[in-house]
């Protein structure tokens, strides 16, 4: 009987350990507003069914081209993927929380300014400030999204 009470007990806080483990994983879920250069938009973090984290723009400051047109991902890498809106584009798909190092890491993250993907790993410092830390070959560049309440 002690025996099965030890089991159960184990079994019963690892229940409420992977509970709060994904807890922590789901505080990235919500909507973020940041500024690139004179660009303002906001974007959407949330749990795709793998189980994994993504993060779309859905508003941009300005949408539009010089003569009015819609904005496209004209820069993308993948052909299929140039006709998106600007202000539909997916930045990050496939992070994932690292429970050890306490961040989401194990993705890249899309520069649409640039039309590449890079490394990327994300932690929060503060309530509201998602720090978003990408490297490329060992050179990196950090941006802070704020998170916002709509």
């Amino acid at each position: 009987m002690k025996k099965f009470l030890s089991i159960a007990a184990a079994l019963l806080f690892a229940c409420f350990s992977l509970s709060a483990q994904n807890d922590k994983a789901d505080n990235i879920i919500g909507k973020y507003s940041s500024v690139q250069g004179e660009d303002g938009y906001k974007v959407n973090f949330f749990k795709a069914a793998d189980g994994t984290y993504t993060a779309q723009i859905y508003w941009l400051a300005n949408p539009y081209n010089k003569d009015g047109s819609i904005s496209y991902d004209t820069k993308n890498p993948d052909k299929s993927l140039r006709n998106t809106p600007s202000d539909r584009i997916v930045l990050i798909k496939g992070l994932k929380y690292n429970a050890e190092k306490k961040r989401w890491d194990g993705a890249k993250i899309y520069d649409p300014q640039r039309g590449i993907k890079v490394n990327v790993d994300c932690h929060f410092e503060g309530a509201k400030s998602l720090k978003l830390h990408a490297t490329v070959l060992g050179i990196g560049e950090t941006v802070t999204w704020t998170r916002i309440a709509e």
